[in-house]
């Protein structure tokens, strides 16, 4: 029997999971993306796959020069960069997971050090971490390739919560450890906050988990408060787009204000959990940063938003330089929905709103007839104050 048939009830039960993961190896492991790929419904699981062997390839994958290439706190640093990264291309309410893997395994020649492989799993609120050091003289490479990968595949079904158990073979000489660390909400939001991961969800929904939608609906806002509005808008654009994921976007980063502190972000996200919507925590306060975080997504605007964004004041005073931006952000598959808003108190739609010809078919109008609502956040608190 080969060693893809031994994995393949530990890889049926990775695929039927809904987790969909990116896994970055270096120095190991060489099967375990083939074994993956080779049982049917692999595009459940692998989002993508990278090995980045060479050192400058590591290098740019991680951003900096590690201290050690083959090291466990480099693994774990792929492993973040892997689930940032999945949560970017991940399908909309999914549960995402980053895998590193680096390795020191047989040569050519002999090794001064250890064989010796480090693997890190990362999810949104858990972090495993394993070290494995293999007896010198014991396998060939192709031996330690084999057990690298199992391990891998094995720390992926551990953090997708498959529904199989399976234990790599080592012997009596052979040394492994692990640790695990879990995340409170309030460590995820200070990582949210330290920049470390790019947005945080909070799925409140009961069809998230079982959405088919390709596509992000995103109506990005400050949300203080969540209003009838902020929901009847996204309610017409969502079904004016069809099949998509609604979610509202909220940053903890604003131009023009310091960022939120996490008891701010949690009280408002209970708005969403009251209201049973999804909402995303990001750390970027600018569209074009929001499209290369939610690729291919649609986003919910108002006409003064659009205005502002169309706007070479906000581009330095260059209007080339505007083009440039939202031709970027037009590359990655986003588009605006645009409900029609007061701009310096007259109410305006769209079509009102010179668009350049280069940028045009990105903005879909919502009609006045389908949406129109001027109440905003600001008037609420005004009233409320």
């Amino acid at each position: 029997m080969t060693e893809s048939r031994i994995m393949r009830p530990l890889i049926e039960a990775i695929h039927s999971t809904s987790t969909q993961s990116v896994v970055y190896i270096a120095g190991g492991a060489s099967h375990a993306v083939g074994w993956l790929t080779s049982v049917p419904g692999a595009s459940n699981t692998l989002l993508e796959a990278l090995v980045p062997y060479s050192r400058m390839a590591m290098i740019q994958l991680l951003g900096k020069i590690p201290a050690q290439f083959a090291d466990s706190s480099t693994a774990e640093e792929m492993a973040l960069v892997a689930y940032n990264r999945a949560l970017k291309i991940c399908k909309p309410g999914c549960p995402v997971l980053g895998v590193g893997f680096t390795g020191s395994l047989a040569t050519t020649r002999p090794k001064q050090g250890d064989h010796r492989f480090h693997l890190c799993t990362r999810t949104s609120n858990r972090l495993w971490l394993s070290t494995v050091t293999l007896s010198k003289g014991l396998r060939t490479r192709e031996e330690e390739e084999i057990l690298s990968s199992q391990f891998l595949l094995k720390a992926i079904a551990g953090a997708s919560k498959a529904p199989i158990d399976f234990t790599p073979e080592l012997k009596e000489l052979d040394m492994s450890t692990e640790r695990e660390r879990l995340f409170s909400e309030d460590e995820e939001l200070e990582q949210l906050l330290d920049g470390k991961i790019c947005f945080k969800v909070y799925d409140f929904t009961s069809e998230g988990k079982s959405s088919s939608a390709e596509r992000k609906i995103i109506l990005p806002g400050s949300f203080n408060p969540l209003h009838e509005g902020h929901l009847q808008l996204m309610e017409v654009a969502s079904s004016l787009l069809g099949n998509g994921y609604p979610c509202f976007e909220l940053s903890v980063v604003n131009a023009d204000k310091p960022p939120l502190t996490k008891s701010q972000i949690k009280e408002r996200v209970k708005q969403f959990e009251m209201a049973d919507k999804t909402v995303i925590i990001s750390n970027q306060p600018y569209f074009y940063k929001k499209a290369e975080l939610f690729p291919g997504s649609a986003f919910v605007v108002g006409a003064d938003t659009v205005v502002r964004l169309i706007n070479p004041k906000y581009y330095d005073g260059s209007y080339n330089r505007m083009i440039e931006v939202l031709l970027k952000c037009k590359n990655t598959g986003c588009i605006f929905i645009v409900g029609g808003r007061n701009v310096d108190g007259v109410f305006k739609v769209l079509e009102d709103i010179s668009i350049p010809d280069v940028l045009k078919d990105m903005f879909i109008p919502i009609p006045a007839d389908k949406f129109r609502m001027d109440i905003s956040s600001t008037e609420l608190r005004r009233n409320r104050d």
